[in-house]
Parts: C-alpha cells; structure tokens; sequence
C-alpha cells in the first residue's frame, strides 16, 4: 500500500492541500483550498478525491483500467443528477504527487456541517427538522431517479448538512446504478440500510426474494430506515433486512407515532413491489404528520409540541449559496498503465508563507512542518554516480542479487512442499475450510497459485459469482459457476486462485 504525497502541497498549480479526510479502497480524500477562487467564494474551500489505484495489492493493466472507468462514470453520474440537494462535482483533473506518482482526482464541493449520523447522535431533531431534511433528500433522489440513476447507498453517513445545519445534500455516488442495468446483485451499502434485494443470498439465484430487480424502490427502502433514524436518535439495526413495524415506546403514545409507523412499514416491504414505488409517493404520505399536533408531554421528549407545519405534498429543493446547474468539463481520464507523463502537472510543497487561507479543520490548527526541497532537484534523481562509490555498488547488487536467488529457490520449495500435502489423500483436510460462495466486485485476475508471481491463466469478471474452495493468506481458490458477463474466449480456465478482497462473500 502507497499512499500519495500531497498534503501541505500544491495540487495542479490551483489546489492547495491539507489535511486526509480519508481513505477508501481506492481513492484517498483530502480537504484542500481552491488558491485561485475568491476569499468570499463558497468554494474556496473544497474536497479533493484521489484516485489512488496502488492502495490494494494484485494491480493490473485490466484491474487499473475498470477503476479509472468506474472513478470516471462516478463523475459522470454527479453531473447527470446535478441537483441543489446533490453534492456537486466541481472539476477534475489529472497530477504526479511528490513521488512522480500519477493519479486522477475529483474535485467536490465541501460541506462543513458533518453528516446526518453525527448530527442525530449529538441532537434531538423536533418533527419540523426532521420533515425538512427528508423532503430535501427526497427532491434529490427524485430528480437522480428521473435520469435513471438509483443511489444504492443512502444513509445518514451519506447525507451531508451546510454549516448552518438547513440545508443537506446527497453523497457517495460511487456505487450507483442504471435503472435498466441487468447485472447480477452485487452486495453495496451497510447492511443495516441495505434493502433485501442487494444481498446476493437474498436475491441471488438461490435467493428467497420472488422478485429482486433493481428499482427506485430500493432508494426508498433505505430512505425510510434513515427517516427512522432522524425521527428517533437511534439506529434500526434491529430490523436489517426485515421491515419497519415499531418506534421506541417512548414514542408511541405521540399522536403521530401510528402513521410514521404505518409510512415507514410500507416503504420498507420485504418485497419491493409492495413498497412506494418513487420517493415522490412516500414523501406524500409522510408529510401528513407536518399537519398533526405533536405533543412532547409523553415520556418528556424534547420534541417540538403544538406543530402546525404545513408541507407541500411535491418534495421541494432548498438551494444553498453557490449551487449552479451548469456542470464543469466532462472529464476523460485516461486508462492506460504509461501516462502521458509530460501533459501531467507536478505537484509542488509549499512552504508556510505560500499558504494564504488556512484550511477550516475539526482539530486545533496546527502549523505545517517546511521541508526544504529544491525544485531543481527532484527525490527521485537524488544519485550520486561518484567513480569511487560505482565497485561497492555493483558488490553490493552483486550480493543482493545473490540473497534474491535463494529467496526464492527457498520460497518455491515450501511452495510445492505445501501443494503436495494439499493434492496427498492423507492429508485431504488440511488447510481447507467450509465451501464458500462470494461474488466479484471487479474483474480479478484467476492464477494458477496464490501469488502475484503466478502469470494470470484467466479473468473472473466483475459481478461473477464463484465458490470458494479454500483460503490462503487471503487469496482464494475459487470455480467460476455464473460469469459476470459473455465470455468471449471459451478455453478460459473456470478454476484458479484470486485474490481475496476483491470477493464479496454471500
């Protein structure tokens, strides 16, 4: 695992980046500011997303090129939904950190307000608040529905509030879908959130559910259990993958507590036919209890009482300072392994002085240490081909190359020591484990033992589901038993080992 070296630098000749926000299994994320927008911008400050493809071991050209076309149509699909309740992208661009390494990045708005699951656990939301911030999430889901994306993923660590806490607007698109996409269930989202339908034992094949096609209804299931969540201050992890019947006994005396139960029920069916079928629809039927009295006098409930808030049947956007419909240039990244290095900016630290806007961050501030790093002289060039040194240098990868050999001469025998037991009948037990199942969350390499060494032999496609024969220093012995798409080569070997974290396991 690499990480990129970018913080406390100058990213692109615009972006001057600060502290990692986070990191996933394939992009890094930082905070950064925009040194070329206005001090009073609302995008001064904003989110740069990595592409960083060397955070996971087994990389190749195929593996490298699906990631850079999935972190593409990630892009493609915020630009396709663009919506004042919706992050926006921002811009896009392609850059060698301090090391030469290159890498794509997205450029995102940034949110100061934290997410809705903080906000919940830190404070009693009244009913208006709650109303309002669902209505929100329900104009921005619409509006992506109406292009035929479904989210896939919302929750309250997806849904993310302005710094005065009015205005949400929905995260994450990296796992959503089309609509009309007929690929196999693929397990995405927390399982707490996650309707039956995206569980690959539920709806797979072999699944339970009579009808597990991917709808807009499945946004509505997980928008219903994120509703839970404002309305109550608690998480509905009691019902994973079960329907919504009850609140908190503390809340079912209030004179809304039957219809929210009776809304929520619905929109979280087991069955997605017999939930609403748009969000439009739920949001219409919840919005009845902004027009009930609410009484805060059972169980002391800091919940506003006398509430005579009227909503409007159609989920209508809020838009915060700075939102534009137009989207920014559609970016291209390019898939290949060998870069067009020289077209690619550097980027470059800074020193204090050049950090001009100081960067907003939940922590006490704390100055940036100033490495000196002369610009004519990059780390990477640092060699010193003195004559005197060039003898102990070629001795020492003379040794090196030697200590090389018997590492591996030492390493295969163990190798086929270990592979002997495992085809020898006596010991037909050893290092297996229970027949799994799993499903392929990219397209993976198939090779003829558990290690990169190996030259692939084959490809499990994304979506493929595979059975999983045994495990070793998480690799995989799996046998292909549905590709994920046609194959065009039939001689593929179907048996092989993969590497194990790019197994969704069912």
């Amino acid at each position: 695992m690499k990480d990129l070296v970018l913080q406390n630098c100058r990213l692109d000749g615009r972006y001057d980046v600060g502290e990692r926000l986070g990191r996933g299994s394939y992009a890094e994320i930082f905070l950064a500011t925009d040194s070329l927008a206005s001090s009073e911008s609302s995008h001064k400050t904003v989110v740069i997303k990595a592409l960083n493809v060397f955070l996971q071991n087994d990389l190749d050209l195929d593996l490298e090129r699906t990631l850079v076309e999935n972190f593409q149509n990630e892009a493609i699909a915020l630009d396709r939904v663009r919506h004042p309740n919706i992050l926006s992208r921002l811009g896009h661009g392609s850059a060698k950190d301090l090391r030469g390494t290159v890498f794509h990045y997205l450029v995102v708005e940034y949110l100061p307000g934290g997410d809705l699951a903080k906000h919940c656990r830190s404070n009693k939301l009244s009913v208006k608040q709650a109303l309002s911030y669902i209505e929100q999430v329900c104009a921005g889901l619409s509006n992506a529905h109406k292009h035929g994306i479904i989210h896939r993923d919302i929750k309250p660590q997806n849904i993310l509030l302005t710094a005065d806490k009015k205005i949400v607007k929905i995260a994450d698109f990296g796992v959503a879908r089309s609509d009309s996409s007929d690929s196999p269930i693929t397990r995405v989202g927390t399982n707490i959130y996650a309707p039956p339908e995206h569980s690959p034992l539920l709806a797979g094949q072999t699944g339970l559910l009579e009808f597990s096609k991917l709808t807009p209804a499945a946004d509505v299931y997980s928008l219903a259990k994120t509703a839970y969540v404002l309305f109550t201050g608690e998480s509905p992890r009691f019902s994973a993958n079960q329907p919504l019947t009850e609140l908190p006994h503390a809340m079912r005396p209030l004179p809304w507590a039957d219809k929210l139960v009776e809304v929520l029920s619905k929109a979280t069916a087991t069955d997605s036919r017999d939930r609403y079928q748009d969000v439009s629809e739920f949001w219409r039927e919840l919005s009845e209890i902004g027009t009930m009295d609410v009484s805060a006098e059972a169980a002391g409930i800091p919940i506003e009482s006398g509430i005579r808030q009227s909503f409007s049947t159609t989920p209508k956007a809020q838009i915060a300072k700075g939102f534009t419909p137009m989207a920014p240039v559609k970016p291209a990244f390019d898939t290949s392994k060998n870069l067009k290095l020289k077209e690619v900016a550097p980027t470059t630290r800074l020193d204090s002085a050049q950090i001009k806007h100081p960067l907003p961050s939940r922590k006490e501030p704390k100055a940036m240490p100033q490495i000196p790093m002369p610009p004519s002289e990059p780390i990477a060039e640092q060699v010193d081909d003195s004559p005197l040194k060039k003898p102990r240098r070629r001795r020492s990868l003379r040794a090196f190359g030697i200590l090389a050999i018997l590492l591996v001469v030492f390493a295969g025998s163990l190798f086929a020591t270990y592979n002997y037991f495992l085809g020898n009948p006596l010991f037909s037990g050893f290092g297996r484990t229970a027949t799994r199942s799993g499903t392929a969350t990219t397209d993976i390499n198939l090779r003829p033992g558990p290690t990169t060494a190996n030259r692939p032999i084959g490809l499990v496609t994304k979506n493929s589901r595979v059975r999983i024969l045994r495990t070793s220093n998480n690799w995989h012995e799996v046998v292909i038993i549905q590709h994920g798409r046609p194959q065009n080569n039939g001689s593929r070997p179907d048996k092989g080992w993969v590497y194990g974290s790019y197994i969704a396991e069912e």
